[in-house]
Parts: structure tokens; sequence; C-alpha cells
């Protein structure tokens, strides 16, 4: 069966994630810094949601607004992602997690706050999906409705990393890594849309499908 690394600071959250993976076909084993993993061993990787991640491993100070630093996770995350993305395992990274992967690319930066763009976690908008890229390919180009929750957000774009989706405001809502055999990161919780929006499991099915048996 088809396997893949979840990453999880809280236990309480888990189970959308496993559930979506689980529909997927791939089987998870969750890992947190009080439960480590060594290496990726030929797994893919899938980086959830969670508390803000350390500003000074992109160069800010911490803003007062931000969430105290985790660098147990921040350390742990950043060491299995550089793994995957060097050895070109598949990774999809969710909220925190695409803030994690846009800045383990040289240059990438987040803002720190956004007033006023945190929703509810019932609560949707419209992203942009950019036509031709692999995000389109997977839940089709054009409007969407997400269910992005959060008051961070990538300021400047890493290395490597193409925009892949934007809400009407400008907020940047998913990066990709073109160049690897799956490397996507999307802002929003697709894992909490699958009863509302089925089709978002093609993007955890898409990700399975990366994935070697």
């Amino acid at each position: 069966m088809k396997a893949a690394i979840l990453t999880y600071r809280n236990e309480a959250k888990l189970a959308p994630y496993l559930e979506a993976l689980r529909q997927a076909g791939i089987q998870p084993t969750p890992v947190s810094p009080a439960k480590p993993i060594a290496s990726l061993q030929g797994m893919g990787l899938l980086l959830t949601g969670g508390s803000d991640i350390d500003p000074s491993l992109y160069g800010q100070p911490l803003d007062p607004r931000a969430d105290p630093p985790d660098r147990e996770r921040d350390d742990l995350e950043q060491r299995l992602l550089r793994e995957a993305l060097s050895r070109d395992f598949p990774v999809l990274a969710i909220c925190r997690g695409m803030q994690l992967f846009n800045i383990t690319h040289a240059g990438g930066s987040l803002l720190q706050h956004m007033d006023g763009h945190k929703l509810a976690n019932n609560g949707t908008h419209a992203v942009e999906i950019r036509a031709g890229s692999r995000l389109a390919e997977i839940l089709g180009g054009g409007g969407q409705s997400v269910n992005s929750r959060h008051h961070q957000a990538v300021a400047n774009v890493g290395a490597q990393l193409v925009v892949s989706a934007t809400s009407a405001d400008g907020v940047i809502e998913a990066v990709e890594r073109p160049d690897l055999r799956f490397a996507i990161a999307v802002q929003w919780h697709p894992e909490d849309l699958l009863a509302a929006f089925p089709q978002q499991l093609r993007l955890f099915e898409a990700f399975g499908e990366s994935l070697r048996p």
C-alpha cells in the first residue's frame, strides 16, 4: 500500500487528515516532535496546519500578534521537507505547511499578520486557480470555493516556486514546484471540504498517484 508521513503537533486535529489520506488509498504514519522519525524512507510527506512558524527562519523579528514559536516542530518539518525536495519524494503542504514550504525555499518570507482575513472553520471564499498549473490539472482552473482560515500568508515567493492560486484580495493561496514529481502547497484545508466539495479529494488522490507503492 502507498504510504505517507503526516506531521502534526496536536493529535486532536489529526482525524480529518487521516481520513482524507485513507480515502485516497494512502496509509498515513503520523510523526510529531514527541514521536519523530529519522528519515522519510521513500514515503511521501504531508505537512499539516497549526501554529505560526518562527519568523527568525525567514529573517524577521516576532510580530506580537503571532503565535509563540514552536521550533521543535519547525525543525522537524524542515528537515523532512528538505529530504523530500532533494530526493523528489511527493509533498503535499496544507496551511501552515504551505508557509513552511515557502520559507524553506530561498528568499521565501511571510506576512506575519493580516487583519480580517481569517475565516471561521465553516466559512468559504473564492480563489482563482491558474490555468496550466499542476493544481489546475488536478482540481480544474478558474474559480473555486475554499476554506482558508489563517492570519499569515506568503509574502515573497521562494525560489523555484510558482504561484498557482490567489484570492480576490491578492493573497497567495497555492504554490508549487513544477520541476518535481509532486510538490504542491495550498493555504486552505481540503481535508475539511470533502463532504461539501468532494472534488477536493482529488488533491489527496493525485498525491497518492505520485507515491511509489
